[in-house]
């Protein structure tokens, strides 16, 4: 009998789909909130951030070092100082003196001390550190495959040295547009002055979300909108602003714990933000998600069963549709575009697209598009059906011992299956549309 939260969700995540105003738009609005609190609660986004966390404070001098070095080569300049105290400003007192103490830690790790040895080691922790971060967004995204290792190698590298030049391009815009006559005549103006102290102020959360949303859109090793990625990047600036404004609240006014902790109260709230930032960016990356494959919704992360004759229709329809715009040359279909014109979540039309091609009905190119492995008209219906009612793998369970009467009737199921199907083709099934 289901219970009063099976009910609850329900509604929520299913009746709501078909709702009218003014309930249905708010409802459906109040899915995303819920289905990433429940994926919090559960503890997988919890463990990723924590992990990422341990991850930053080992390698955030090695990555400023190997960024400053790719600067000085080109002969860029950036102001760390600024980027560094924006990041950690929730800290309150202690950021101008952490601030200090990182680019002190910079300044140490000269390239002439460091030599080749060196330099592999900074090139070896910014590859790994991003690589972390790649599969704790692709667990977010449910990407099962990483990328392949000489494809690692090279976008990272690339997100390595790019990625600081792109930064201080950004910043010296920004800078320019700071100092520029229309801005010093708004700062000196009594009544327009507050307006170029909001920008300065909100500066660093613009340059945040921006960073979210880039993570976002290229950091899974999958196709992701620019929409999604978008709305998961505003959302998780917006999360970051006012965390870190209710951070720095706290530890204003949390003196009983700086008196028990002393002087390693600045090291416990360090790692507790750069917890929380890793937190906020990874529910981001749920929130864009879930808006680019609301199917998941209602499940989340649990396991999802179909059950035989649902598979077994599923199997039709995607091979249908595939071999259907294959023949008539129009677009190509994928996971991703067979996931939103079936309505079912990725989890589910994996292993079927999976006994398809194991049986060799489907094939997937280096594009990841999905194509018939051969001419529809060599493709039997019942071969299809066959395919998708054979163990994924492992071992075939025993059959045990079936009564005479239950084997007669599943003799005589079969039977009138295999008499209803003939020897219809795939291209009859497409030629009856």
């Amino acid at each position: 009998m289901p219970t009063a939260l099976d009910r609850l969700q329900e509604g929520l995540f299913q009746r709501s789909r078909n709702m009218r105003p003014p309930w249905g738009p708010v409802l459906r609005m109040l899915r995303y909130p819920v289905a990433i609190g429940r994926d919090w609660l559960a503890g997988d986004l919890s463990v990723r951030a924590m992990g990422l966390a341990y991850t930053t404070l080992l390698s955030l001098v090695p990555l400023l070092v190997f960024g400053l070095a790719i600067l000085k080569f080109i002969g860029a300049r950036i102001d760390l100082h600024f980027i560094l105290k924006g990041f950690f400003r929730p800290l309150g007192a202690p950021a101008l003196q952490l601030t200090d103490s990182v680019l002190q830690f910079v300044s140490n790790m000269r390239g002439d001390l460091l030599g080749s040895i060196g330099l592999i080691f900074l090139t070896y922790t910014g590859i790994s550190t991003i690589h972390k971060v790649e599969a704790s967004v692709n667990f977010v995204w449910r990407v099962a495959r990483p990328r392949s290792l000489a494809r690692r190698f090279v976008e990272y590298l690339g997100i390595m040295i790019v990625g600081p030049i792109l930064l201080a391009l950004a910043l010296g815009f920004l800078g320019s547009a700071l100092h520029s006559a229309a801005a010093q005549w708004l700062a000196s103006n009594a009544h327009l002055g507050w307006l170029m102290h909001g920008i300065g102020r909100a500066l660093p959360y613009g340059i945040i979300t921006v960073v979210f949303t880039f993570m976002y859109a290229y950091i899974p090793n999958t196709r992701v909108e620019f929409r999604p990625a978008l709305i998961g990047g505003v959302t998780a600036g917006i999360i970051w602003a006012v965390v870190g404004q209710v951070f720095t609240a706290f530890i204003l006014y949390s003196s009983q714990m700086r008196a028990v902790y002393t002087g390693f109260a600045i090291v416990l709230t360090t790692l507790v933000w750069v917890y929380l930032s890793w937190l906020i960016l990874l529910i981001g990356a749920e929130l864009a998600f879930y808006v680019q494959f609301p199917q998941y919704l209602p499940h989340g992360r649990d396991s999802i069963h179909l059950a035989g004759s649902v598979r077994e229709q599923l199997a039709l329809s995607l091979m249908y549709l595939i071999a259907r715009d294959h023949a008539q040359g129009g677009a190509h279909w994928n996971a991703m575009r067979l996931v939103t014109e079936l309505d079912i979540p990725g989890a589910s039309l994996a292993p079927v697209v999976a006994s398809l091609e194991k049986a060799g009905l489907l094939v997937a190119t280096k594009s990841e598009n999905l194509m018939p492995a051969r001419d529809p008209k060599d493709i039997r219906i019942a071969s299809i059906i066959e395919a998708v009612r054979a163990p994924e793998s492992g071992h075939l369970a025993p059959a045990g011992r079936a009564a005479a009467p239950a084997a007669r009737v599943m003799r005589e199921v079969e039977a009138a299956l295999a008499h209803s199907l003939g020897d219809r083709t795939l291209e009859d099934l497409i030629a009856a549309n």
